[in-house]
């Protein structure tokens, strides 16, 4: 939203029409503006992810205002960045939430994107029952369990935090399967040590033994890592089938597999989650991308739910959407279309929000009804998978599955 200074503060535009009107002997009543929060990796390698996931925000919101909401009340966006040093940070995560909390006009936060951050986050947005809605976290213990429900301290059996994405217990399990029929055998795996890399490498590893595969090794990236030879002729030694990375490119994945080449495995596939679903991948690895997979927690965009949105986003911001740009634009939606609700009955709070938002059944979006389950989690879990290859490497979508497939 554009301000204006004015008398020693800024204003917003809303505000300062409303101070023109009354200037001019004719007052304007300004229209009741409702903020949705947006936390997300924004700059450095990660930006590459967190700039087209809150396009999607950007997206709903400026739709919905044009459309006209109940009561002409005006949505706003407000985007906190999350990195620090270009990576992700769960410190940094959570003083946006307090920030986000501490502003009355915030009805809900869409994000973040990485889990760990998500981690720091919930006891926070719990703690101020102020509802946020994750586009791509996958971990399982953000949502089930006793670790889940240690991370809601101030109100355990309020679920405050939603996911339109589906677990790592579903992205593993397809990845494993995916692995398998790709004819690899033998795989060895490395994660960068995170909640969510390790989340899903552990979930990897289960799910490739129990289909009949070979885990060689398991191994864990420390931070900043940087040189990989050792790792890698470690790795080779062992005659690999292929390679499986848990973590995103900005803790090691995109060098990992650009240093693969110089260990002479250049050749050897390698298989990722979402986190090496973004554009920052092929710009690190370069041409040694080609041969590699991964899955993603969401429908492809390619699904017909999905053409005007595709259409819309390619319009407003002149490139393709991201992995999560539609997922976080239906997140984005599910809150816009919680606080319509709340202010036809009188009452825009929260309390009205999250309730909203919790109630939440087959709503129509770009990847598909969106619902949630009683902790928070997409009953419309779906797995989408890829390959890049070529040259330049790009990936192309190769098939999806349901979890209830799984």
């Amino acid at each position: 939203m554009r301000s204006f200074p004015a008398l020693g503060r800024v204003i917003s535009l809303a505000a300062a029409v409303a101070m023109l009107g009354t200037v001019m002997g004719a007052p304007v009543q300004a229209a009741t503006t409702y903020k949705i929060g947006v936390d997300l990796p924004m700059s450095g390698a990660d930006a590459s992810n967190g700039i087209p996931t809150d396009n999607g925000v950007i997206l709903a919101v400026e739709e919905a205002n044009k459309k006209g909401l109940p009561g002409g009340i005006m949505i706003e966006h407000q985007v906190l960045d999350d990195a620090v040093q270009g990576v992700h940070d769960p410190a940094a995560g959570s003083q946006n939430i307090k920030t986000f909390a501490a502003d009355a006009s915030v009805m809900a936060v869409v994000g973040p994107f990485n889990s760990n951050v998500a981690q720091a986050e919930i006891p926070v947005s719990n703690d101020a029952g102020l509802a946020q809605i994750s586009p791509s976290n996958t971990n399982d213990k953000l949502t089930i369990g006793e670790d889940a429900k240690k991370l809601r301290q101030s109100h355990p059996d309020e679920i405050t935090y939603f996911r339109v994405c589906t677990r790592d217990h579903y992205q593993g399990a397809a990845g494993a399967q995916s692995a398998k029929k790709l004819g690899f055998k033998k795989i060895y795996i490395v994660d960068d040590n995170e909640t969510y890399g390790k989340g899903l490498a552990d979930v990897f590893e289960a799910a490739f033994k129990a289909g009949g595969g070979t885990i060689l090794g398991h191994d864990h990236l420390t931070k900043n890592q940087q040189d990989f030879k050792a790792l890698l002729t470690k790795i080779k030694s062992t005659n690999p089938d292929a390679v499986f990375y848990g973590g995103v490119t900005a803790t090691g994945g995109g060098l990992l597999r650009k240093q693969m080449a110089d260990a002479g495995m250049g050749k050897l596939p390698f298989i990722g989650g979402d986190g090496i679903s973004d554009e920052e991948f092929l710009k690190i690895a370069g041409s040694e991308a080609d041969n590699s997979y991964y899955t993603v927690a969401a429908p492809d965009v390619g699904m017909p739910s999905a053409q005007a949105f595709n259409k819309a986003y390619q319009a407003r911001f002149h490139q393709a959407p991201g992995a999560y740009s539609a997922a976080a634009f239906a997140a984005a939606n599910v809150i816009i279309d919680a606080i319509a609700k709340a202010q036809k009955s009188g009452s825009v709070t929260r309390a009205a929000v999250l309730k909203n938002i919790q109630e939440t059944k087959n709503m129509p979006s770009p990847i598909g009804p969106v619902g949630f389950d009683k902790n928070g989690d997409t009953t419309n879990g779906v797995i989408s998978f890829y390959k890049i290859s070529g040259t330049p490497p790009k990936a192309t979508y190769l098939n999806s599955v349901s979890i209830a497939q799984l």
